[in-house]
């Protein structure tokens, strides 16, 4: 048995990351960029008014308030580029400066002198200097600018950069292939048919495949076998033949007559990085390597079991071989009892909140047996405990890769 720091630096060591592929812009969300974004053009590209008002003419003085102005022309947004010939013109949020043009008045900062439009006229309010209300082109992003960096998830934020700029296409990693296998005659995967004696509902295989989606895996299958070598080792064979980057099988890796993964990977030819590692729950882990390069993770089949290893193990794979950097936790004080030191290292359901003292603090909920699903779902953070004991400050991760830590009101 090997402790959680050890396991994952083996886990890590086995991951590089993958290839890149192109992307169409519009189909990019949650990919991550393999390669910066340039800016190939000025954002905004072009002078524009920042405000519904009119545009005027001058120098390096302020345009004096009380003076009149003729009103030549309009300009809305989207109209083409209009020359003023010096005189003030109409404008509309958004538009295009026209040529001669460079402050903007406020609509609400003048006086209208026109009973109609046939001789439109203002009487300015305020004082108006050279630039005032004015977007100048490149002033968010100048052409040959970096915008997206190596490394960074497409979301809605960097889809509207992306769009503004006209960027068609982008590099992304490509996104790690994986195969679930649930072990366990006693599983029922059909929620439509009543349970058979002594069977159960297969809660780990949704599980597994909702939290790969969301940390950016492609599921390529999810099967259920019995306790049998013969059917485990087909559902591995066709995981293998359809060439997936990882294989999580659930159950079978523990001290039972029915326990027979880890012998079984071995006589195919998996080289055993570990088996059994330090933590609670979750201790029977199995971490293994095909000679032809796929990973396995042998999770424990109890429900929390899982989802620990998919969080704490799975998830540091996916994340180096999709080109991100590993995750810092964010610390919070331990508003339960500080668990005495341990040989293991422990990870818990808990509720996180904002106190009063401008801290983040954390409780951890009750009933954290592995094979507790309800304190899974009411909780909002995973608390991890040390072996060496949790003090007053303890790390927290949120509850999934992508998920942002949310403390409660």
């Amino acid at each position: 048995m090997i402790g959680y720091p050890d396991a994952l630096s083996r886990i890590l060591a086995q991951c590089a990351p993958l290839a890149p592929e192109p992307c169409a812009s519009g189909e990019s969300m949650g990919r991550v960029l393999a390669a910066p974004v340039i800016a190939l053009a000025d954002l905004p590209p072009f002078d524009n008014a920042a405000m519904d008002g009119f545009a005027l003419a001058g120098d390096d003085s302020p345009v004096a308030a009380g003076s009149v102005h003729a009103i030549a022309g309009r300009q809305a947004a989207g109209d083409a580029p209009s020359d003023s010939g010096g005189l003030a013109f109409e404008i509309m949020t958004g538009a295009r400066m026209p040529e001669g043009l460079d402050r903007v008045v406020a609509v609400e900062r003048t006086e209208n002198l026109s009973a109609d439009d046939e001789a439109p006229g203002i009487r300015l309010l305020d004082s108006v200097a050279r630039g005032q209300n004015v977007r100048y082109a490149g002033s968010d992003i100048a052409i040959g600018q970096t915008v997206l960096t190596a490394g960074r998830r497409i979301d809605p934020s960097a889809a509207m950069q992306l769009a503004a700029l006209g960027v068609t296409g982008i590099p992304v990693m490509k996104r790690p292939r994986v195969a679930i296998i649930s072990t366990g005659k006693e599983l029922s995967d059909d929620p439509s048919q009543p349970l058979a004696p002594g069977a159960i509902r297969n809660s780990n295989g949704p599980y597994l495949e909702g939290a790969l989606h969301m940390a950016g895996a492609e599921v390529v299958s999810r099967v259920t076998v019995d306790d049998t070598v013969d059917t485990f080792r087909t559902a591995l064979g066709h995981a293998l033949a359809a060439g997936v980057d990882i294989v999580i099988s659930t159950g079978a890796v523990s001290m039972g007559r029915y326990d027979f993964i880890p012998d079984t990977v071995r006589e195919l030819g998996a080289e055993v990085l570990f088996h059994k590692v330090a933590i609670r729950p979750g201790k029977p882990l199995l971490f293994a390597r095909f000679a032809n390069g796929p990973l396995l993770f042998g999770l424990p089949g109890n429900p929390i079991s899982t989802a620990i290893g998919m969080r704490f193990f799975v998830t540091p794979a996916l994340r180096a071989m999709g080109g991100l950097p590993a995750e810092r936790p964010l610390r919070a004080v331990l508003d339960s009892a500080p668990r005495a030191a341990s040989a293991l290292r422990h990870f818990l359901k808990a509720t996180l909140r904002m106190g009063d003292d401008g801290r983040l603090h954390a409780e951890l909920l009750a009933g954290q047996e592995s094979f507790r699903i309800r304190p899974l779902v009411e909780a909002n953070a995973w608390v991890v405990v040390p072996e060496a004991g949790s003090g007053e400050v303890v790390d927290v991760y949120s509850l999934d890769a992508n998920g942002a830590l949310a403390p409660a009101a």
